[in-house]
C-alpha cells in the first residue's frame, strides 16, 4: 500500500498521529530529502516513543529528477505488498513536489493509495497574507527567465478580469 503522507512545515510538533503511525509501520519511506526524513522521523520517535518503527525500514531518496527512474523498482515493491509512505521535505507531497508520476502509475495499476493529510504551503501561505482565501489559484513555481514570467502576468491579467476576486499564489 502506498501512503501519501503530508509532513510538518517548520515545526515537528504539527505531526499528526496518524501521520507519525504511518511512517513508523512503513517498509520504505520514499524522501525528497533524507536528512529531513531522518529529522522527522527522529522527531517521531521523541513524540511517539511507543511506536514500534517497522523493522529494517528503508529510507530512499526520490526527488523529481529520479522519479521517473525509479517508478518501476518503486511499483514492484507496491505489488510484493510493501508498505510505502511518500513524504516531501514539508508540506504536502505531489503540490510542486515528486510523486505525481507514481500516483498516476498506481491508478493505471489499480494500486491501492491513500493520502495522510496535513499542511500545505499553499493554504498556510494564503490564510497568512490576509487576502479573502475564497477563491484563489495556485501556480507551483514561477519561471526563472523574466519573459516567460511576463506572459503568465499577462495571461492572469485576461483571468482577473473574468474573476476580480481571484487570488494568485505562486511559490
Amino acid at each position: 500500500m502506498l501512503y501519501i503522507v503530508g509532513t510538518p512545515i517548520g515545526n515537528l510538533d504539527d505531526v499528526s498521529f496518524r501521520q507519525a503511525k504511518t511512517i513508523a509501520e512503513s517498509d520504505i519511506i520514499l524522501s525528497e530529502d533524507t536528512r529531513s526524513a531522518q529529522t522527522l522521523i527522529q522527531g517521531i520517535k521523541v513524540r511517539f516513543p511507543k511506536f514500534d518503527f517497522a523493522s529494517g525500514q528503508r529510507i530512499v531518496s526520490y526527488y523529481q529528477e529520479k522519479e521517473f527512474e525509479k517508478l518501476p523498482e518503486i511499483l514492484d515493491l507496491l505489488e510484493k505488498d510493501k508498505t510505502i509512505s511518500l513524504i516531501s521535505e514539508s508540506g504536502m507531497p505531489l503540490i510542486s513536489d515528486p510523486g505525481y508520476l507514481l500516483v498516476k502509475a498506481c491508478i493505471k495499476k489499480n494500486i491501492p493509495f491513500t493520502v495522510i493529510p496535513g499542511p500545505s504551503a499553499v493554504t498556510v501561505s494564503l490564510i497568512y497574507s490576509g487576502f479573502n482565501p475564497n477563491e484563489f489559484m495556485f501556480l507551483g513555481f514561477l519561471p526563472k527567465k523574466e519573459s516567460e514570467i511576463s506572459k503568465i502576468f499577462t495571461k492572469l491579467e485576461s483571468i482577473k478580469k473574468i474573476f476580480p476576486e481571484m487570488i494568485f499564489v505562486f511559490y
